[in-house]
């Protein structure tokens, strides 16, 4: 016990480990730099978008969705695509997925689908029961499932691989115009999707290949590019538009609503230390900047504070003052103290608002543009929503031979479930999107039941 080094040893092996993240246990990260290639400034008045050739610094971090820290990456999961821009008027995060719709809109049941997607509380054991219980009384889950089951769902690479920023935004242009968006992400890399039995025997042979076709990628000066585009629709197409236009289950169709290019991403540096610029990088929807704003999407605001609560807990809440989370220069901030303060703690500077030493003049981060709005505000759905139109008119909009993987991937995984939840699914998902398709699966599972027996 008299030596201290030994002692210094253990203490900081004991506490080595942080709490991993809830949801996007497992990931990549990269960092690059973005470039404007179109003018968008008719639509907003953010810095890091107001010039053609205006480059901005940014922080790309890949993930998958339901499974742990060890968990394989080529398992049939839904692929986060989070990137940090490091503008001049401070981060701002675009969090999003490789899937442009979410399989859920109320903010209540963000715990529960999760939840469905871990091990079973008893066993411990991986489960296909509960996730698939939980989709057979959600139907608004079922284009999510359609577009999980095809080829998105199976990335060969997470340099091949599309992103979207799934929710519907609000930009604000420099003469307090505003309107709605959604973001894209569009891969210049593009492979042919693993075959569910590739991605099977590469959870065997290589649990970590896309963590390291990343890497490798990169790292051989193959810098990976995406193409950044946005969707536009005005509030006044908003307020005619079918269906709500804040609902994450649904896309906005390209044919009403086309892409308009904004600029291109260029992956080209890999992290010197995974734990402190991967395991360490911390992403927010909340962190927006002057020109981007919330639109009135519910499930939008609940993440706006449960990702940075989450990081508060995992990192402290001085996480933001981690290198791969700040910008490289001076951005003012009020916030003090706190554990693990990092910096000069805002030096003798005050730390209230408004002071008359920094100026009394308004936060130009607290104000946000205001619009109008109509209809009921309520927590939950009423259930009267469309939940299959769209999914029939994504069916119809894929090859014969898609459609059929995604019949059989269904098939494949949903039965290892029981009977009942199977019968579930089938009258409350797969038969609403259509007779075809509700017929294909069944008869495509029931041979997937026969294999099992």
């Amino acid at each position: 016990m008299q030596d201290a080094f030994l002692l210094e040893q253990l203490a900081s092996f004991n506490r080595e480990r942080i709490p991993e993240r809830v949801v996007h246990a497992k990931g990549a990260g990269a960092f690059g730099e973005f470039k404007v290639t179109h003018d968008i400034t008719g639509y907003t008045k953010a810095k890091f978008l107001s010039a053609l050739g205006k480059t901005t610094k940014t922080f790309v971090r890949f993930s998958t969705v339901g499974g742990e820290l060890g968990s394989a990456d080529t398992w049939i999961d839904p692929k986060g695509f989070a990137t940090k821009f490091y503008t001049d008027d401070g981060v701002y995060d675009l969090v999003g997925n490789n899937i442009e719709v979410f399989p859920i809109r109320d903010a209540a049941l963000f715990p529960d689908i999760n939840r469905a997607r871990k091990r079973n509380p008893q066993t411990h054991l991986r489960d296909p029961n509960p996730w698939w219980d939980f989709n057979g009384q959600r139907p608004e889950v079922t284009l999510h499932t359609l577009h999980l089951f095809s080829d998105e769902g199976r990335p060969n690479g997470f340099p091949s691989m599309n992103g979207a920023g799934v929710h519907t935004f609000k930009m604000v242009n420099a003469d307090g115009k505003g309107v709605f968006v959604k973001f894209h992400w569009l891969s210049n890399q593009q492979k042919p999707a693993l075959t569910r039995e590739e991605s099977a025997a590469l959870a065997g042979a290589n649990s970590d290949y896309l963590i390291q076709d990343l890497f490798d990628t990169i790292e051989s000066s193959c810098f990976p590019l995406w193409n950044l585009s946005i969707q536009v629709m005005t509030f006044s197409e908003a307020a005619k538009h079918p269906d709500n236009p804040f609902d994450a289950t649904k896309h906005w169709r390209r044919e009403e609503y086309p892409l308009h290019p904004v600029g291109i991403m260029t992956l080209n540096k890999n992290p010197a230390n995974y734990f402190a610029e991967v395991e360490q990088a911390a992403f927010s929807p909340s962190n927006m900047v002057p020109g981007i704003e919330p639109s009135p999407d519910r499930l939008l605001h609940a993440r706006m504070f449960a990702y940075p609560d989450s990081q508060r807990y995992r990192l402290g809440v001085n996480f933001a003052q981690l290198p791969v989370n700040r910008c490289p220069f001076e951005v003012a901030s009020y916030a003090r103290d706190g554990s693990m303060q990092y910096g000069d703690n805002g030096r003798g500077v005050p730390n209230y608002f408004p002071n008359t030493f920094q100026g009394t003049g308004e936060n130009p981060r607290g104000k946000q543009t205001t619009f109008e709005l109509s209809g009921d505000v309520d927590r939950v759905d009423v259930g009267e929503d469309d939940n299959f139109s769209l999914a029939k008119k994504y069916l119809a909009e894929l090859g014969a031979d898609e459609v059929q993987r995604i019949v059989d991937n269904i098939a494949d995984f949903l039965s290892k479930a029981e009977p009942r939840v199977q019968t579930n699914f089938l009258n409350n998902n797969a038969f609403p999107v259509s007779a075809e398709f509700g017929r294909a699966l069944e008869e495509s599972l029931a041979e997937a039941n026969a294999k099992a027996y």
